[in-house]
């Protein structure tokens, strides 16, 4: 049987696969951020008052999350692995769980069975001549855990990118193939280019990027805002987990062009996209752009083997001591761990490596200080006092790697906002750090 043969065979309505494949009781993956893929989702939600108990494992999921709708509660419940701003009020809730874990092993938990998967939904290009599908936008996060799957629903989407990298999964490895011309999910990075803060911190950050450096940027204003400074750079490259539109204007400017990375040389290497419908038509079949599974990707063994690796990752507070907290406020769950942790350590382990922390020295409108004393109670530390390099506000940058606290204590008070200063010193003197 030829692969289109097989193809063909393996065609049905999102429907059918639906009532020929769940069960209660079973964990379904969600391929997520920029590629759910809906019509798969819908008809799941259709289908969902005829099961119970069914998890719905996932990431950061960009449009409606439909599938945990109150009224579908003991039917659907998501598992996050990163908590996104869609779901946060159903995790306050308890509608759904949130299960803590590094980037670099989200696909892992899949792969060695700690969450086994019964169906897996994915998003997927056309196939190739060869019968080749590419799992476009979304790889990093979603490649392992589908192939790991008992059951493979697709579906097929002529709009989804054909990248190149370690993306591929052929159509004989497909249980059901639905087909469904949908529009992709379209991501818009937070940007205010009026914020005088944001401007500030990207500022300081671009002073510490080097020609030839490896990028690594996170989600959020920050480091979207810092690509719009680095025009006067050269031969900048990309080792990311994720990228938005801004790493496309600097290709189109000569500006990024990995000419001296030390891994995959020239080329722009990640996990998924994040992005609008222009950057998703400019990575489609584009020779420069190769995303592969994020075990790989944000391993921090080969992101130290980059050449002057930068790492640009947000907190929601820093205390005196260089503990980051990026994931909760106090014990409210956030979001994540995401790639920091991963990044944080692998940048510190590059020649030449940027391992950066960034963050408003304020929050609340100016209410309150965001480089605090003591992390508040129950708060999640992410970057370790010891994984710590350098912080950034836009009061400024220090590097408190080899630093005591003593000294660590001064750094950061220095790029505080200056309205916090004597009550941080006061407050450090009070805990013995000075």
């Amino acid at each position: 049987m030829s692969w289109q043969q097989d193809y063909r065979r393996k065609v049905v309505s999102a429907e059918e696969a639906i009532a020929a494949t769940v069960r209660s009781g079973m964990r379904i993956f969600l391929t997520s951020n920029c590629s759910v893929p809906y019509a798969l989702v819908d008809a799941l939600i259709a289908y969902a008052p005829q099961v119970e108990d069914v998890e719905i494992a996932q990431a950061l999921t960009v449009g409606p999350p439909t599938w945990a709708a109150p009224e579908l509660d003991g039917h659907l419940r998501s598992n996050l692995l990163f908590i996104g701003g869609n779901l946060r009020k159903a995790v306050w809730e308890k509608r759904a769980d949130y299960t803590p874990v590094l980037l670099s092993e989200f696909p892992l938990l899949f792969k060695k069975g700690v969450l086994p998967i019964d169906v897996a939904f994915a998003h997927l290009s056309p196939p190739d001549e060869q019968g080749f599908c590419s799992f476009g936008l979304e790889t990093g996060l979603a490649k392992t855990p589908v192939e790991s799957a008992k059951v493979i629903i697709a579906q097929i989407n002529p709009q989804m990118p054909y990248i190149g990298g370690n993306t591929f999964i052929h159509v004989s490895k497909l249980d059901y193939i639905v087909e469904a011309d949908q529009p992709l999910q379209g991501f818009q990075m937070a940007e205010n280019p009026d914020d005088p803060v944001t401007e500030g911190i990207a500022q300081h950050i671009a002073e510490l990027i080097p020609d030839g450096a490896t990028l690594q940027m996170g989600i959020g204003a920050v480091p979207d805002t810092v690509l719009r400074y680095l025009e006067g750079k050269k031969d900048l490259g990309i080792h990311t987990e994720l990228f938005s539109d801004g790493v496309m204007h600097l290709v189109e400017k000569g500006i990024i062009t990995g000419a001296r990375k030390t891994q995959h040389k020239g080329k722009i290497t990640a996990g998924f996209i994040l992005g609008s419908r222009q950057l998703y038509d400019w990575v489609d079949g584009n020779p420069l752009v190769e995303l592969y599974p994020t075990e790989y990707i944000n391993d921090p063994c080969v992101i130290g083997r980059n050449y002057r690796q930068v790492a640009i990752n947000s907190a929601i507070e820093v205390d005196l001591t260089g503990q980051v907290c990026a994931d909760s406020i106090g014990p409210k769950l956030f979001s994540g761990v995401g790639g920091q942790i991963d990044f944080i350590y692998g940048a510190s382990r590059s020649e030449g490596g940027v391992p950066i922390i960034a963050l408003p020295s304020t929050a609340k409108g100016g209410t309150i200080s965001r480089i605090v004393p003591m992390l508040k109670e129950g708060a999640g530390v992410v970057t370790t006092r010891n994984h710590i390099h350098w912080v950034v506000t836009e009061h400024g940058a220090v590097n408190l790697y080899g630093k005591s606290i003593r000294e660590r204590v001064e750094g950061l008070i220095g790029i505080a906002h200056p309205d916090f200063r004597a009550e941080l010193r006061k407050a450090a003197e009070k805990l013995g750090y000075i």
